[in-house]
């Protein structure tokens, strides 16, 4: 498998050790058979996959985003998927997902016509925030929190303190 990645802040270290190819943005779309995003939502990543992307890419690529939400404009994934130019979609969170990803909402009619439209294809995976369930994120994220109390306690400066 060729690995191609497209990063604002390339390392060129991991790329060579792990056989990563840096490329262009339009040269990704271009030439992958699976696209895979694993990015923060910023200013510059809002909708990187939309209608304009979509276009660029190999017929019958699968997306999968395990970012966030907003990475992908999901009407303009929806219209891919239904003349097949996106052959599958992975997506572990979505556009609008605070209405639904973070309680028990079985018993409810989902009212976003856009969610439930994405959640009739059989070609795609919607995995309500779950990427992060793995054994290693789990301690990681517990071993964080401990120490940010163990901060707290001993009026040490607080490393991962959100302001507003």
């Amino acid at each position: 498998m060729n690995i191609l990645a497209y990063d604002l802040y390339p390392d060129y270290n991991f790329a060579r050790e792990n056989q990563v190819v840096y490329t262009s943005l339009d040269e990704l779309y271009h030439s992958s058979d699976i696209i895979s995003l694993h990015c923060p939502l910023t200013e510059q990543t809002k909708y990187l996959i939309n209608d304009y992307s979509i276009s660029k890419m190999k017929d019958g690529v699968m997306i999968i985003n395990t970012g966030r939400g907003q990475l992908i404009h999901t009407n303009a994934l929806i219209e891919g998927l239904k003349n097949k130019k996106v052959g599958s979609a992975g997506l572990d969170v979505y556009e609008e997902e605070g209405e639904y990803f973070y309680e028990d909402k079985s018993d409810r009619i989902i009212d976003d016509d856009v969610l439930a439209r994405l959640l009739s294809f059989n070609n795609v995976i919607v995995t309500s925030h779950q990427a992060f369930f793995t054994k290693e994120a789990l301690g990681n994220i517990a071993t964080t929190t401990l120490q940010n109390i163990r901060d707290f306690i001993n009026h040490k400066p607080l490393l991962n303190e959100v302001k507003k």
